[in-house]
């Protein structure tokens, strides 16, 4: 799968490296005064110094929680995902607190939404059968 770009707004480089460099874990890679990219799992992101842009999204009901609609993130596997939500809990303010999504259903997954410093919201999810990622 080729790896996708993702840009978007900051209203600070420096907790940007705090938060996805040294609390993700994300190596960075090239930067400027204005932006600076990381490597998200093989995927590249890059943070764009733009505080204007930064700002609380709306949300939607997804599985009886208030889902950002504006977000990003990745699919892990299980153990990658259970060990990042320990290393995370007590470390952020969850937007919704790690937990399994449509337990016994098509689709089950564990997932976990938190935002950066920036207010960007980011999903980490995990499914129990991988397979089922795009299943109806």
């Amino acid at each position: 799968m080729p790896p996708f770009h993702l840009a978007f707004p900051v209203h600070d480089l420096a907790a940007a490296r705090a938060f996805y460099g040294e609390l993700l874990g994300c190596p960075e890679g090239r930067s400027s005064e204005d932006w600076v990219d990381f490597d998200f799992h093989g995927h590249q992101i890059v943070a764009h110094l733009a505080p204007d842009e930064c700002r609380i999204t709306q949300t939607s009901g997804v599985d009886g929680k208030n889902v950002p609609v504006r977000h990003f993130g990745l699919v892990l596997d299980m153990a990658t995902w259970t060990a990042l939500s320990e290393r995370l809990t007590g470390k952020v303010d969850f937007i919704i607190e790690p937990y399994v999504r449509f337990a016994g259903e098509s689709g089950e997954q564990a997932t976990m939404f938190l935002s950066d410093p920036s207010g960007n919201a980011i999903e980490l999810k995990a499914f129990a059968n991988l397979d089922q990622l795009f299943e109806k």
